[in-house]
């Protein structure tokens, strides 16, 4: 896949195109994604799709701190490259280019500039200005702008037409296995490691604490998980708790990420650390004592070697 920084000066032969945030690139967006590569291979051109840089929400709303997200990026940037697409195009996203009405966008950016001759948006994809266009704004520019327009049905799921915030939404509740079957693949977070309180180490548990690398990143819900730990390229088995540490902590404090990597001595302080999901233990539980965490802390290591075999 060739990334492109910009819209302006491409050179793509019959460009099938797609656009869109692609938060977590999940499966309803690899069904997009599907149908594209096979249009440009039908059509002999090359397939295209768009994103924007930063996430458009980040600039225009005023509460940008409270946004999360499925994936930074750098993430989005490697399950794109996944999906066989030929090129993805990166915009910058700012206040002046919010505020681009829909037809000028498809008329000088997707025809003009890049070159569209087929385009393909999902079921419910807004673009412009106050988010003005949709599937009726493009066909209607189509025909005069000399570009076929298709739209894609939503993918499907018993809990109804899959989205990026049903994966958020269940995400904070803990409910990772759903997560992890919408998105196509085990939900991860990175970071550094940090020194933290080094309470772990007293009660035989050693952890990592985690500082993610990226402000905007969604962190799964307060409870114990199984996880894999990825550091240095090797992966190894883990279980790791998020939370505020009620046992231990009897004051307001943030929240933290401590990770218990098993079978695992080495110094990691400052190193680079990817924690990937896979099952959610328990809920966080304030103990009488740190003895009964240690108890405790064993059952789910137990539980979760089991369950990582």
């Amino acid at each position: 896949m060739i990334i492109h920084h910009g819209y302006k000066n491409l050179s793509l032969k019959n460009p099938v195109v797609t656009m869109g945030i692609f938060d977590g690139v999940h499966r309803g967006h690899r069904f997009l994604l599907d149908s594209l590569v096979t249009r440009a291979r039908e059509t002999g051109g090359e397939s295209v799709a768009i994103t924007f840089n930063p996430h458009p929400r980040i600039v225009l709303n005023k509460s940008a701190k409270d946004l999360l997200f499925l994936s930074a990026m750098e993430e989005k940037i490697i399950l794109l490259g996944e999906s066989g697409v030929d090129h993805l195009v990166i915009v910058e996203f700012t206040r002046d280019f919010s505020r681009i009405k829909a037809c000028d966008f498809v008329e000088k950016i997707l025809v003009s500039d890049i070159g569209t001759r087929y385009l393909i948006i999902g079921h419910d994809h807004h673009f412009g200005h106050r988010a003005e266009g949709d599937y009726n704004t493009v066909e209607s520019c189509a025909v005069s702008a000399g570009f076929m327009v298709e739209q894609v049905e939503g993918f499907k799921t018993p809990e109804g037409i899959l989205s990026s915030s049903m994966i958020r939404e269940a995400l904070l509740k803990g409910r990772t296995d759903d997560a992890n079957k919408w998105l196509g693949y085990n939900y991860s977070v990175k970071g550094t490691v940090v020194e933290g309180r080094k309470i772990g180490r007293r009660i035989g548990y050693p952890t990592a604490n985690i500082d993610p690398s990226d402000k905007y990143k969604l962190i799964p819900g307060d409870g114990v998980y199984a996880v894999e730990a990825r550091i240095e390229g090797d992966l190894f088995k883990g279980m790791l708790s998020i939370g505020k540490n009620p046992t231990v902590n009897h004051k307001a404090v943030k929240r933290s990420i401590e990770v218990n990597i098993f079978n695992f001595t080495k110094d990691i302080y400052g190193k680079d650390i990817e924690v990937i999901f896979r099952y959610r233990l328990r809920d966080e539980k304030k103990f009488n004592s740190t003895g009964e965490l240690a108890r405790q802390m064993e059952k789910d290591k137990a539980r979760a070697l089991q369950m990582l075999l």
